[in-house]
């Protein structure tokens, strides 16, 4: 089943995911450190960080529905994919939260609260992850139907 949004013969969501994904992992180092060590420069990039993240979630989210809309009703691929969904919508949610909290403190240090609310969001976007992982891995969603190891390029002329 190929993937709703391409770019040059690629799928476009399995692209973007990757820099939320990093950039929350990140965010909540950075404000690791800046709890543990009082640095309030570690917070501030924390919540950059994330900032980015959640703008990057919310593109990725929106490539990956319109990629689920395409899937075919009653299919275990289609419940995974909601539940893949729905995790990285709480995922945004969570994070959402940690960053409002942040906003209007000075250097926008995360508190224990934000933090911990950061350390739950990463643990369920590994489990979204995962999914996601199983949705192209095991039911090859997204996945070119005539791939194989000698394929040709994407970007070649098809017949």
């Amino acid at each position: 089943m190929h993937a709703r949004i391409r770019a040059l013969g690629h799928p476009v969501h399995p692209m973007l995911v990757m820099f939320p994904a990093a950039l929350f992992v990140t965010g909540t180092i950075f404000d690791l450190v800046q709890l543990i060590g009082d640095n309030a420069v570690f917070g501030e990039v924390g919540f950059w960080t994330i900032t980015v993240g959640l703008i990057g979630g919310v593109l990725a989210g929106a490539t990956g529905f319109a990629d689920w809309t395409k899937i075919p009703a009653g299919t275990r691929a289609k419940r995974v994919g909601r539940l893949h969904g729905l995790l990285n919508a709480v995922v945004l949610v969570l994070f959402l939260v940690a960053w409002l909290l942040r906003v209007g403190e000075e250097g926008h240090e995360a508190g224990a609260f934000a933090f911990v609310l950061e350390v739950l969001a990463v643990a369920i976007a590994g489990s979204a992850a995962w999914l996601g992982g199983e949705l192209v891995d095991r039911l090859g969603i997204g996945v070119d139907p005539d791939a194989h190891a000698d394929a040709p390029p994407s970007t070649a002329a098809r017949t």
